[in-house]
């Protein structure tokens, strides 16, 4: 009898603007750290973050079908902070939805 199976997906940034994907077929009961190392990915890098559905959590989570396992370096400027910076540079005319790009 075959072992019962369930299909995740492994996102990566390693780099800006740079994705890798991997479609993983593993064993029922699989952890996060389990899936990445299937990816040949270090789970404990502390340059990186792991996550499912795009929320943190911990290494020895079980999976389930379907979920999509995030690998990525944590942000450098929290991108509020940086639309608030942004935007007083810019200034209420040039910056916004409908501004006039000239």
């Amino acid at each position: 009898m075959a072992e019962a199976t369930i299909r995740v997906v492994v996102v990566t940034s390693a780099a800006p603007r740079q994705t890798q994907t991997w479609t993983l077929d593993l064993p029922t009961g699989a952890t996060l750290a389990e899936a990445l190392r299937a990816c040949g990915l270090q789970p404990t890098d502390p340059d990186y973050a792991a996550g499912v559905w795009g929320r943190a959590q911990p290494l020895d989570m079980p999976l389930r079908e379907g979920d999509r396992i995030d690998w990525c370096r944590p942000l450098r400027v929290d991108p509020k902070v940086a639309r608030r910076e942004r935007f007083a540079r810019q200034g209420a005319r040039a910056a916004g939805l409908f501004a006039q790009r000239r």
